[in-house]
């Protein structure tokens, strides 16, 4: 596996949406991404009432929450912003043994009334044709709701 990339996407995804699709796949087993930092904040950082989790998954995932039991989750990220003002305070949680080879997903719930922001940093790597299977079999639900 060699490193071959670094990329950055970032946008907007509506509020409490399910399953945003962020197109990756190239139709080639021997490249991947991994996701190396996930970031949400509220559109308005004057609102308090914007307190955001969001999580990145491998297939579309109509559950909301996180499940950490689930392969096809593999980062996490909330924002929050209690006083009006104030700092957001946000925290991530990315999966370190995670490979993308198709495409990834982004699902957000934000207790205000406003959009989501996301960045999303991505290295990308030539694989060996094997190491694209397992990766995308890993990807894959295995019995989870």
């Amino acid at each position: 596996m060699k490193k071959i990339g670094d990329y950055t996407l970032r946008g907007r995804v509506p509020k409490d949406s399910n399953s945003n699709r962020i197109i990756l796949d190239d139709g080639r087993f021997d490249t991947g991404y991994r996701v190396i930092e996930f970031i949400v904040a509220p559109r308005d950082p004057n609102n308090s009432a914007e307190d955001i989790n969001a999580k990145l998954t491998t297939e579309p995932v109509t559950t909301l929450g996180w499940r950490w039991d689930d392969n096809r989750q593999i980062a996490w990220a909330a924002s929050e912003n209690r006083v009006t003002g104030s700092p957001i305070f946000g925290r991530s949680i990315v999966d370190p043994d995670n490979m993308i080879i198709q495409d990834l997903f982004i699902q957000c719930e934000n207790s205000g009334s406003d959009d989501v922001n996301y960045l999303i940093k991505l290295e990308k790597y030539d694989l060996k044709d094997y190491q694209g299977a397992l990766a995308m079999v890993r990807n894959r639900s295995q019995g989870e709701d």
